[in-house]
């Protein structure tokens, strides 16, 4: 698994909405045969959030139990922790300046077909560091993590948005 990270700007000659970005992100894929799925980098507490996601999205496709027919939606439900794609999306691009981070992952591991995807999809952001620079309030209000929680246990923020990965396979 490659990750990109960056600031994408939507609304621009380039990119003049969503669907324009995801298009391109698409077309990466498609050409690389390797799945591209973006994350607002805002939501995302730390690559082990994302090959968590992965890991989980990609156990229950080989069980048969999907809930998304696309592996890239597979993986922004298991992020999100959500089975209502709709609001797994808010994890997604949204419209203006957005920091991301981008996974792209091959099933069978083609390591080089994901870093020629990888270059081609850092072509699309303005290069920075943004894994790891989530917003905790933004965190705790889309994970529904309170204070009540939080203070009950060491583990941290981290570990809670993993449990929340962790409970989409329980919840069927």
């Amino acid at each position: 698994m490659e990750l990109v990270e960056g600031v994408v700007e939507i609304g621009t000659e380039r990119f003049p909405d969503v669907g324009a970005f995801v298009e391109a992100l698409g077309d990466v894929a498609e050409d690389n045969a390797v799945t591209v799925q973006a994350f607002d980098a805002r939501y995302v507490v730390s690559r082990r959030h994302l090959e968590r996601a992965v890991e989980l999205a990609d156990r229950e496709r080989g069980r048969g139990q999907a809930i998304a027919r696309d592996r890239g939606v597979e993986i922004l439900l298991y992020a999100a922790g959500r089975r209502q794609i709709n609001r797994a999306l808010e994890l997604g691009v949204g419209e203006g300046e957005t920091p991301v981070v981008v996974i792209v992952d091959d099933e069978s591991g083609d390591a080089e077909a994901e870093a020629a995807a990888a270059d081609s999809v850092a072509a699309f952001v303005n290069p920075a560091e943004t894994l790891g620079r989530y917003e905790e309030d933004r965190v705790r209000e889309f994970y529904d993590i309170g204070a009540a929680e939080l203070n009950a246990t060491d583990a941290g923020l981290e570990a809670l948005v993993l449990e929340r990965v962790a409970l989409l396979v329980v919840e069927r």
